[in-house]
């Protein structure tokens, strides 16, 4: 695979269309001793964990793979955390789970699969109520990782216990723990200077090994030609860099217990805070009340750590004990100028990345994020070459809320609501075509692959568990893959997930995106039995393209199928289309505008050889 212009190309010259999946959800949590996120024992246990057997163990990997490249789901997302490389210790490396690593890629490999790398993290960690960096981390910038929910510097489901509050984990963002680990990762030498670990600075401490940490998986992986990239990081957040007004909450989202910045720091310092109580619902955000958090006045500090924010003088208490702010402006100007978090701080970590990464594999795309809900990553001259643009985006009413209301939707950049079937399908491809411009324009005209989408499929509580219904999922999901068609895009859908069930999900913080789930697996002769809403999920697609796509379609009700392209003359390999057997389960109807074409069932391939007469060509597929 290799990059030109904004496409995606294989060694023949042709376009190519991937069509993947996030593998897996319970990937970002222990395989051993203390796996899923609703279980606590043995959870402070950091040191002593596994991750081999994610996402699923070595004899499963057989039927898992022969299923995703039956629904044609070839291009794999796979998950990998740091904290599953690098979890006993700074330096200390897994090698048992990277000889794991490197066995279940190269099964995938036998089954033509392709890949790239994901270091996933959600608001930095699992112990700041999300996944990825290790426990010692935390350590490293004096933090105690047993404190964190009576400070409420996180909510974590292990602690909290069951019932989980519905997408609570995103609130993590603005909270003390996650908020002051991405502000010293990315910006530690700028906002905490006075830090430091074994000589080093604490932003170049964390940095070097998360980089060598990942540099180990390249190196694990190293020859395996259908491994083409890395991303840099999942989701990476800002921290408090850029908060104008630290007298406000902040982060991805409020619910729930929502402190400002500056109670978040005098909570974690031991002193109660009276904090606003947010509901999220259709109305947008609702102060229900206020409550008094940390009364017993616990640390989030390691005895002998001062509170980090307030030996930099950010904030300090006044003559009657309460918390003040001495340097407002502290994480938003730098000498003066206004901090920009994807240009100061993400683009060089990015870089040092990708650089880290080439010294192992020279070919690796890197793939590259912003923070989520942003579109303002900038690329510039001198920066690495062989990049894309991997940014994310749901259907972000469906997803919070879990219902899927037809006529309601919401802007997931900018908050608008949007009425009207209609609408909302002009609207989601408007959103997509933004992440379009941004490679344009911003990133040299990069490849696009949209590397995050998905639905819920605990809607109204789990009602299709009981059911079997999945049909408004089915709806929801089809709704946003029509934008990723109308755009012509690649994409990996979140997430495919091997242990998946009713009771927990995908095993992390009450979510449950999975299309596949044991609980819906009743028959295992039928590889598709456990797939969830896969109508809209398993779709036709141009896998190859011998020229310019210009306008895909797919009806999944009607079943029907119509591709448009320009063909290239310099091209002479076929374009190849995936046939998927669960909608067209006997040959199909095929009309082409010109040329020949070849239905091979085994394989589930249209392969098209094109008129060079005609500039452009159209295939069109129904039921028979």
């Amino acid at each position: 695979m290799k990059i030109e212009g904004p496409w995606f190309k294989d060694d023949a010259g042709r376009i190519l269309m991937l069509r993947g999946v996030n593998l897996g959800g319970s990937s970002k949590v222990p395989s051993t001793p203390n796996g899923a996120t609703h279980n606590r024992q043995g959870f402070f246990d950091h040191r002593g964990v596994s991750f081999i057997g994610r996402p699923f163990p070595l004899d499963e990997a057989d039927e898992h793979f022969s299923r995703l490249r039956a629904w044609g789901l070839r291009f794999l997302r796979l998950l990998v955390t740091w904290e599953a490389v690098e979890h006993a210790g700074p330096g200390q490396y897994d090698d048992d789970y990277l000889a794991y690593l490197r066995e279940i890629v190269v099964c995938a490999g036998e089954y033509g699969l392709k890949l790239f790398i994901d270091p996933h993290q959600d608001v930095w960690s699992r112990f700041s109520g999300g996944d990825g960096a290790p426990g010692w981390t935390f350590e490293a910038a004096g933090l105690d990782i047993t404190h964190f929910q009576e400070t409420g510097a996180a909510i974590v489901h292990q602690i909290h216990g069951d019932p989980f509050p519905r997408m609570i984990w995103p609130t993590n963002s603005g909270k003390l723990a996650a908020a002051t680990m991405f502000t010293l990762f990315f910006g530690g030498d700028t906002f905490a200077p006075q830090l430091r670990i074994e000589g080093e600075s604490i932003q170049t401490y964390l940095q070097q090994h998360y980089i060598d940490a990942f540099v180990r998986v390249a190196q694990a992986l190293s020859g395996l030609e259908h491994v083409v990239g890395y991303d840099t990081m999942n989701e990476p957040l800002a921290g408090y860099i850029g908060w104008r007004d630290l007298y406000k909450p902040g982060g991805m989202i409020h619910s729930g217990h929502t402190p400002s910045a500056l109670q978040g720091m005098a909570l974690g310092a031991g002193i109660p805070q009276s904090v606003p109580v947010i509901a999220l619902s259709l109305r947008g955000e609702r102060v229900q009340g206020y409550e008094t958090l940390n009364p017993g006045q616990v640390s989030a500090w390691l005895e002998g750590h001062a509170p980090i924010w307030r030996s930099h003088a950010v904030w300090d208490l006044n003559s009657a004990g309460e918390a003040r702010l001495l340097q407002p402006g502290y994480f938003s100007t730098v000498d003066g100028q206004p901090v920009d978090f994807e240009r100061d701080f993400y683009r060089p970590f990015a870089n040092r990345f990708a650089r880290a990464i080439r010294s192992v594999d020279p070919g690796a795309i890197i793939f590259l994020e912003g923070e989520p809900r942003r579109s303002a990553l900038a690329w510039k001259p001198g920066d690495a070459p062989n990049i894309a643009y991997a940014p994310h985006w749901y259907d972000g009413l469906t997803l919070y809320l879990k219902r899927f209301i037809r006529w309601l939707a919401v802007d997931h950049d900018t908050g608008r609501v949007i009425f009207g079937p209609g609408r909302i399908e002009r609207s989601f491809h408007d959103q997509l075509a933004r992440r379009v411009r941004t490679a344009a324009n911003s990133l040299d005209g990069i490849p696009v692959l949209i590397g995050e989408f998905g639905i819920p499929f605990d809607l109204q509580g789990g009602k299709a568990y009981r059911s079997g219904d999945f049909r408004a999922q089915a709806a929801a999901l089809d709704r946003s893959y029509r934008a990723i068609e109308s755009n012509l895009l690649s994409s990996t859908l979140w997430n495919y997930t091997a242990d998946n069930d009713n009771a927990h999900g995908d095993q992390w913080n009450g979510e449950d995106l999975s299309i596949f789930s044991r609980d819906q697996r009743h028959n295992p002769a039928d590889i598709n039995s456990g797939g969830r809403a896969l109508s809209a999920a398993v779709r036709p697609y141009p896998i190859c393209t011998a020229g310019e796509p210009l306008e895909l379609r797919f009806d999944p009700k009607r079943h029907t199928f119509s591709y448009t392209f320009k063909h290239d003359a310099q091209v002479s390999a076929p374009t190849e289309i995936f046939v998927p057997r669960l909608h067209y389960p006997q040959e199909p109807r095929i009309w082409i505008s010109d040329g020949t074409c070849e239905y091979d069932r085994n394989e589930n391939l249209l392969r098209y050889h094109h008129a060079p007469g005609l500039e452009q060509h159209t295939i069109e597929i129904k039921p028979a």
